[in-house]
């Protein structure tokens, strides 16, 4: 006989939810957005620093030190420590913002009803759901050139379509994503885990490659396009924030992974150990092949993709090709599917389930890539490219995240003092609708940002984005949150 209410246990400091019929007919519970049981929980250290490998090691994470160099004014050896102080910096909300993941077993959009509320949560999510459907449009056109180039090193028939093979090549891999994601969180586990290794022989293979026909001592004394004379500071400032908006995503929906962590001890290591180093190494190869691009195939090419395009010989072509495909599979059914699959099920948990969730989100980013798609065809002439989209609009909006990510360490750590409702985050009776306090917190933040792009005087607020608004955004939430405590600010886990 089914149970009427849930009952919550703790098992080494992990708390796991046997739900009856309160939760389980419940409109805001689903099975995929149940908290994982602790017998679910098998991801070690070794898995999540996969993980990190897997999403690190691809084609925008290659071309960073060039957006750096090139729309940022940073000579090379200035962008390279920004994208390591960047990764060191974005560890601390990935951190903090997995504990309750791993505390609780709840993915981010059943996390975010604490501090923005049960319905309320849907706009935080579907604001990061965006992000993340860009992100995977842009890493499906990487992966259908690649699976273009391997095609067209296997059979030569192939390299005469072009455009419509890019397109070919875009549409399988998209099927390949998803297919990936609709078989759970088991399946992504072990491609991360397999692709790791794999991704660093890339990586040291290119890198032999490279290293020959290029000088350290030059590429390193390559002045920074910037005014003359101006001051670094305000530049390399400008370029972390960017930097820190790469993975300022993942920082919010790190409680999508950290479900499935072992312990907390797991996934703190697992991401110091998988984060900063992989992010660090993998832009230096890529500012390190740019530079020898022009020695290896007589032009200058920025991304891995096109670069090993221009072997000659349709082996070595089609073994890097094959490995590349499997570097942003990795990263795109890690970093950009499941985020929007979980917050897509948020909307509506008992209509949208995992597989229509994933199929909604292959549908947002095939529109997103549809002007592309529509260009390679021939279709349409326009002058908007991916590298714009990507160096401008992403990293630009991405950075707008930072009030989410200190709202919700401040909500976790600071009001709720790491103590959650578990099952009362599936019903409608603990917390609120709609949170207000978290709308103001984040939403001042945001439209200072806005208003200051106009303003040579507070143009800092923007360049600095990330930072201002996770830190004006958590002070203002907690402000709101100290004159009222919440009644949702339980004294136990049960």
């Amino acid at each position: 006989m089914q149970q009427i209410r849930s009952q919550v246990t703790e098992r080494d400091g992990l708390f796991e939810l046997e739900a009856g019929s309160d939760v389980l007919d419940s409109p805001r519970y689903n099975h995929d957005m149940a908290p994982t049981k602790v017998r679910e929980r098998t991801w070690n250290k070794w898995h999540i620093t996969a993980l990190w490998v897997g999403m690190a090691i691809c084609v925008p994470t290659y071309t960073l030190g060039g957006v750096l160099t090139a729309y940022f004014g940073l000579s090379v050896g200035e962008a390279l420590l920004a994208i390591l102080f960047a990764n060191i910096i974005v560890l601390i909300p990935l951190t903090l913002n997995a504990f309750p993941g791993t505390k609780y077993g709840i993915p981010f959009p059943v996390l975010l009803r604490s501090s923005f509320g049960i319905l309320g949560s849907n706009i935080p999510c579907l604001i990061r759901a965006l992000v993340a459907c860009g992100w995977f449009g842009i890493q499906t056109m990487f992966g259908g050139l690649a699976i273009h180039l391997f095609l067209g090193s296997v059979f030569e028939g192939w390299k005469s379509l072009g455009g419509t093979g890019e397109v070919i090549g875009f549409m399988v891999f998209w099927v390949l994503n998803l297919w990936v994601v609709i078989r759970g969180a088991e399946s992504i586990k072990w491609l991360e885990t397999l692709s790791a290794p794999l991704l660093v022989l890339v990586g040291v293979g290119l890198l032999v490659w490279a290293m020959p026909n290029v000088s350290m001592t030059e590429l390193l004394a390559i002045p920074p396009k910037r005014p003359e004379g101006a001051s670094v500071a305000s530049y390399f400032a400008a370029g972390l924030t960017a930097m820190v908006g790469f993975w300022a995503t993942l920082s919010l929906n790190i409680p999508d992974f950290s479900r499935y962590a072992k312990s907390q001890k797991d996934q703190i290591v697992g991401q110091i150990i998988g984060l900063p180093l992989t992010m660090f190494l993998f832009a230096s190869l890529g500012v390190v092949m740019t530079a020898a691009s022009v020695k290896l195939v007589g032009v200058t090419v920025s991304d891995p993709v096109t670069l090993i395009g221009h072997i000659q010989s349709p082996v070595w072509v089609a073994l890097a090709m094959a490995l590349i495909i499997i570097a942003t599979l990795s990263t795109n059914t890690a970093a950009n599917i499941v985020s929007p699959t979980n917050d897509f099920q948020n909307i509506a948990p008992k209509v949208i389930n995992r597989t229509k969730a994933v199929m909604l989100t292959g549908l947002v980013g095939l529109v997103l890539m549809g002007h592309e798609l529509l260009k390679k065809l021939g279709l349409i002439v326009s002058d908007l490219g991916l590298e714009t989209v990507y160096s401008n609009w992403l990293l630009g909006y991405s950075s707008l995240l930072g009030p989410i990510a200190g709202i919700m360490v401040v909500d976790y750590f600071l009001i709720k003092k790491q103590q959650l409702d578990l099952a009362g985050l599936y019903r409608d009776d603990v917390y609120p609708a709609w949170n207000w306090f978290g709308f103001i917190a984040f939403g001042v933040p945001v439209v200072l940002t806005l208003l200051s792009l106009g303003s040579d005087a507070f143009s800092w607020f923007y360049s600095y984005g990330w930072f201002t608004g996770s830190a004006l955004g958590g002070l203002i939430y907690y402000g709101l949150s100290a004159m009222r405590p919440s009644p949702t600010a339980v004294k136990s886990a049960v």
